[in-house]
C-alpha cells in the first residue's frame, strides 16, 4: 500500500523554521527517524520510506505554499496513490500552540496552501493534519505572524509535538483516518 505524506511550507532558508514551514519540519523529522533523505524531484523535495509494510512517498513542495496543489496532483497521478491515502500536513492559528487536529475534510480555513490544493483536486475530501500555531498577532500581522520565528517558550516544547504529529502519521498509514482519529485527536 501507498501513501502520500506532504508537508506544507516555503522552500529557501528565509522560511526555514517559521510557524508556516511546520509542515516541512515534521516530515523532516519522520525522514531523519528512518534514516531516509530528500532529495530534490519535480515540484518538490522527496524521500521515500517503508512503514510496517506500506510504501510512504513525503514530499516537501517547492512550489510555494499557495501553489502547493500542483505537486501533490503531481505526485498523487505520478505514484498512482488514491486521495483517501493522501496526508497534508499544515500550519493552522485557529488551533492554539501545539494542538494537534486530524480531518477527513473540511474548508481551507483561510491556508492558502489547503485553499490551493483543494482548488487543483477539486475536492475538500483529503486528509490534513492541523498544527496549531496559535493567534497571537495584532489585526492584519497573521502573515508576519505566520512567516516569523517561534517563541523560546514554544521552541521548547516544539520537538514533543513534532514526535507526536509523527505518531499521527504512522497511524494513519497503518490503522487509518477513523481509528487514528479518535485514538489521537485531542492529545
Amino acid at each position: 500500500m501507498k501513501y502520500l505524506v506532504v508537508g506544507l511550507g516555503n522552500p529557501g532558508e528565509k522560511y526555514a523554521g517559521t510557524r508556516h514551514n511546520i509542515g516541512f519540519d515534521i516530515v523532516d523529522a519522520f525522514a531523519k527517524e528512518k534514516e531516509v533523505e530528500f532529495k530534490a524531484d519535480r515540484l518538490s523535495e522527496k524521500a521515500e520510506l517503508k512503514f510496517k509494510g506500506r510504501n510512504l512517498t513525503l514530499i516537501k513542495p517547492t512550489t510555494y505554499m499557495n501553489l502547493s496543489g500542483k505537486a501533490v496532483q503531481y505526485w498523487l497521478q505520478k505514484e498512482k496513490i488514491p486521495i483517501d491515502r493522501l496526508l497534508i500536513i499544515s500550519d493552522d492559528i485557529a488551533l492554539p500552540f501545539g494542538k494537534l487536529r486530524l480531518k477527513g475534510k473540511g474548508s481551507d480555513g483561510g491556508h492558502n496552501g489547503l485553499k490551493d490544493i483543494q482548488q487543483v483536486l477539486q475536492t475538500p475530501s483529503y486528509s490534513r493534519l492541523r498544527f496549531g500555531v496559535g493567534s497571537q498577532f495584532s489585526k492584519g500581522g497573521q502573515s508576519d505572524f505566520v512567516l516569523g520565528k517561534w517563541s523560546d517558550e514554544e521552541s521548547k516544547l516544539l520537538p514533543e509535538r513534532i514526535n507526536k504529529s509523527v505518531d499521527f502519521i504512522k497511524s494513519f498509514s497503518t490503522i487509518g483516518l477513523a481509528m487514528t482519529m479518535s485514538a489521537l485527536n485531542g492529545k
